[in-house]
């Protein structure tokens, strides 16, 4: 059997009925993905809350949706998906307010530590409340390709994963990152921590150094990681948001290899961001001479957040079997952010002293 790039499967089926989305939080990543996701896979968005009632109303009015008074007036509407757009530290107490037996998306971080992260999986244990985190990079259409090709076999076992990012982040986008003692790793890396995850599953440890830069005050922007997969997988991260040298020698990548064959993926979205570039897939197949481009039906922003709430609203009508993403798993996404953390904070193996002449 010959490779054929154009049969990898790139989307998330749709649901039959789509339930109606109501919305809580109105900020930039609402109106730059989810709702033109929502729109594109014809998912019904019934309103939104947020607390600046300012901020909501032009949000409301672009997209033509309803303003809702409270959280409890949100969280009424019958039938809906909840959508928390909030902040890490504001998802608990949504939830607290959200209807027993009811269907909720938890945008990343589960929290803003892995004490969040418990305390948000014992709350959606309690309420019997079933939720999914938003790690949506699951759902681009080139990592859904990617997976499928590994499904099928043509890389063989996977042995090595790399990530390597050298980027010119525009970092005051987000203001409200400033003064957050966590960043780099709980609100980007997580994604690429989470994906792994999945491809891989879960390390025995992780080795990790992340720090800012002194050009800026943001806590963190620059990350290298060493998961720990025993003696047959090697996985690492090269993260650096501050290369701010011209495009040339930028790069957003992963490199998976397998034993009998490879991947190259671009994160085109972090490349010149916000405008960003095309993503791309490549495999080398097992049995192949070269590499062979995969054509790619959409992108990461907004195709994988249409994927991630399809695979929701599928899961509460019964036609997926399997959430992905749970709350159940991704609080295992937190242990291992929060593992990097505390790495990053323990001194390093420290070089022997030279014996005295």
């Amino acid at each position: 059997m010959s490779f054929d790039p154009a049969s990898l499967q790139q989307s998330w089926p749709l649901p039959a009925k789509p339930r109606p989305v109501v919305t809580f939080g109105a900020g930039s990543i609402v109106g730059d993905a989810h709702y033109p996701a929502y729109n594109k896979g014809g998912f019904p968005i019934a309103g939104l809350f947020d607390p600046d009632e300012a901020k909501a109303r032009k949000l409301a009015d672009e997209w033509g949706v309803t303003v809702y008074a409270s959280v409890a007036e949100g969280a009424a509407v019958e039938n809906a998906i909840f959508d928390l757009a909030t902040p890490p530290s504001r998802h608990a107490e949504i939830l607290k307010v959200l209807p027993e037996g009811s269907f909720a998306l938890i945008q990343k971080p589960m929290g803003s530590d892995l004490g969040q992260a418990s305390e948000i999986l014992r709350i959606c244990r309690e309420r019997n409340i079933t939720a999914a985190v938003n790690f949506q990079l699951r759902f681009a259409p080139m990592m859904l390709a990617l997976k499928d090709a590994m499904a099928q076999g043509w890389l063989g076992e996977v042995v090595d994963f790399d990530a390597w990012l050298a980027l010119d982040t525009p970092w005051s986008l987000w203001p409200f990152l400033n003064g957050l003692p966590r960043v780099e790793i709980a609100m980007h890396s997580i994604h690429y921590i989470d994906l792994i995850r999945q491809i891989l599953g879960n390390p025995l440890g992780v080795h990790a150094k992340t720090l800012g830069h002194p050009n800026h005050e943001v806590a963190q922007t620059r990350t290298s990681a060493i998961l720990d997969y025993g003696n047959r997988v090697r996985c690492s991260l090269s993260i650096n948001h501050d290369h701010k040298f011209g495009r040339k020698f930028q790069a957003c990548e992963f490199r998976v290899s397998g034993t009998e064959g490879a991947a190259y993926v671009k994160l085109g979205v972090n490349l010149d961001y916000p405008r960003g570039e095309p993503d791309e897939l490549m495999i080398y197949p097992k049995g192949g001479s070269g590499w062979v481009s995969v054509p790619l039906k959409g992108a990461w922003f907004p195709d994988a957040f249409v994927g991630r709430m399809a695979n929701l609203q599928r899961f509460a009508s019964g036609e997926d079997k399997e959430l992905v993403s749970s709350v159940e798993d991704g609080w295992y996404t937190m242990a291992l952010v929060e593992a990097a953390y505390q790495s990053s904070a323990t001194p390093a193996t420290p070089l022997a002293q030279k014996p005295e002449a």
